[in-house]
């Protein structure tokens, strides 16, 4: 299937006179172009997070990396006790990180009435840290744990107490260490480490975080595509795509001819749908877009671009669609 051809929208429907300041290898009209004057919903993954210090697994420089199954995690001990020693020393990682200018960029689009929430299948919290109001974390978070015999959830700093008494000692060297983008650290040896049971009923603990190989729970699957359902369009920041948890999305919008707009480093599996797809990193990308779009709303600054008067530096033509 080709790529749409949205040049006439480009060219024709708006001329964008302040993206100077974008390199010069992005495509600014062109992606300007397919957000303006559209409330925009936001697909994000692990690639918006590099700027704060978190990995991702499939970018052009990231490491080979195997992402824990749920099939593993349930059938073998030893695996879940390596689990949860690495995620023990990982989690606090991600607990200190903080959002980065992509992050807030989103957080300033959403106050401005532009963008209308953001599906995130990342679990590190951090559109949410940066002020995003309506996000969606599609794969749960690193925050909470539950238990998968009775369903008791806990934070996972609690969790970290009774682990702590557990093990004294075991994170004494933790600092330095690389961490996953599920929180998982990399630690050589975990054989000492002992695991924690659930203490309403002695069952498995597991964070609450939705693992290769488990389905997305369908409430939150449903609230995703709402939010693309009442958008007029959707941006992609920081996604491969190569999972279909995410990738659906882009499906979803293409199918209602909503105009998709990708920011991502290196090529994505939904690159074929999407009017435009800038090869980049998200943070300079997405600030800059955020300047742009903002500085075109009216004065009400929950009001679109779309209903702003011709007196701003932009312009619309009669044929633009």
């Amino acid at each position: 299937m080709g790529r749409p051809d949205h040049s006439s929208a480009a060219d024709a429907g708006l001329k964008i006179l302040r993206y100077r300041a974008y390199p010069r290898h992005v495509d600014a009209p062109r992606l300007l172009a397919v957000l303006a004057g559209r409330r925009v919903a936001v697909l994000t993954g692990a690639g918006i997070s590099t700027d704060s210090g978190i990995p991702d697994y499939r970018g052009p420089d990231s490491p080979p990396s195997n992402p824990m199954t749920i099939r593993q995690f349930t059938s073998d001990p030893v695996f879940r006790q390596r689990y949860w020693a690495r995620n023990h020393l990982g989690w606090r990682h991600m607990d200190w990180t903080s959002p980065n200018a992509g992050h807030r960029a989103l957080a300033a689009l959403e106050r401005a009435g532009i963008v209308t929430g953001v599906i995130t299948q990342n679990v590190d919290l951090l559109h949410t840290k940066a002020g995003s109001r309506t996000v969606v974390n599609l794969h749960g978070s690193y925050a909470q744990v539950i238990c998968l015999d009775c369903g008791h959830t806990m934070t996972r700093a609690h969790l970290a107490s009774l682990l702590e008494a557990a093990n004294p000692g075991f994170d004494a060297d933790a600092d330095g260490l690389a961490v996953a983008p599920d929180a998982d650290a990399v630690v050589a040896d975990t054989s000492s480490f002992r695991i924690v049971d659930c203490p309403s009923c002695s069952g498995m603990l597991k964070p609450d975080i939705v693992y290769f190989g488990e389905n997305v729970p369908k409430d939150r699957v449903a609230q995703a595509y709402s939010l693309i359902d009442n958008a007029d369009a959707l941006l992609v920041a920081g996604s491969s795509l190569t999972v279909f948890s995410g990738y659906r999305f882009v499906r979803h919008a293409s199918a209602r001819g909503i105009p998709i707009a990708i920011v991502n480093r290196g090529r994505t599996r939904g690159d074929d749908l999407a009017a435009v797809q800038v090869d980049a990193g998200c943070s300079p990308i997405l600030t800059l877009m955020a300047d742009e779009l903002v500085d075109y709303t009216c004065g009400d600054a929950r009001t679109p671009l779309r209903t702003a008067p011709r007196m701003f530096a932009i312009t619309r033509c009669s044929n633009a669609s």
